[in-house]
């Protein structure tokens, strides 16, 4: 099927080009979003009558994208999430969470312009790509953790593994001082009959 695009379409073509696509790509995305039409001899006249007005209109939009991307790149955005001691999470974080947890920071950002390749699945420090304009994108982080501490520790560029290692390493420690404690009153318990005696030795 052919279409004449409308804008920049990844991978496809640019603004004015007429391509070959399947028609359920056309069907699907392309016709109702509104980047392309049929390439009929009757749009492709109606798109040279508006090519003008549909440039000025793509690079007036593509300036806007442009300025939200210089603030928008390298932003990272926390999301609390419910996971297992390996760090597997118990569900996902989808497109919608990320958008969500950019919006809650001050950034219009919708969902279909997250580009997640597959869901994140597991804690730590996850890039991701923004497509806020067909020849803009900006990257973005997400820290996933299961709190915000656990977030700010990641931030720091320690891995869930190291902090698993760490507490562990921390948790060892508090048992051998408890043992160390309890192996010093034990001593001290064993001093005190001899010292008892000796008293009473003096005693007499």
């Amino acid at each position: 099927m052919q279409v004449i695009l409308l804008e920049r379409v990844a991978k496809l073509g640019q603004m004015g080009d007429v391509v070959d696509v399947k028609a359920g790509y056309a069907r699907n995305f392309l016709l109702p979003q509104g980047k392309a039409k049929t390439a009929s001899d009757a749009n492709i006249a109606s798109f040279e009558a508006q090519k003008a007005q549909l440039e000025a209109r793509n690079l007036e939009t593509k300036k806007e994208a442009e300025a939200l991307a210089e603030k928008l790149d390298g932003q990272q955005f926390i999301v609390i999430r419910s996971a297992s001691d390996a760090g597997a999470l118990y569900g996902s974080v989808t497109p919608r969470d990320a958008a969500e947890a950019a919006t809650e920071a001050g950034f219009t950002v919708d969902k279909k312009q997250v580009a997640l390749i597959a869901p994140i699945k597991e804690l730590g420090l996850h890039a991701v790509a923004v497509n806020l304009h067909p020849e803009v994108q900006a990257q973005i982080q997400m820290n996933v953790a299961r709190s915000t501490e656990e977030a700010e520790l990641q931030a720091s560029g320690k891995s869930i593994q190291e902090l698993a290692a760490e507490e562990e390493a921390a948790a060892e420690f508090e048992i051998q001082e408890l043992f160390d404690d309890i192996g010093g009153a034990a001593s001290d318990e064993d001093d005190a009959p001899a010292a008892d005696a000796g008293e009473e030795e003096a005693q007499s």
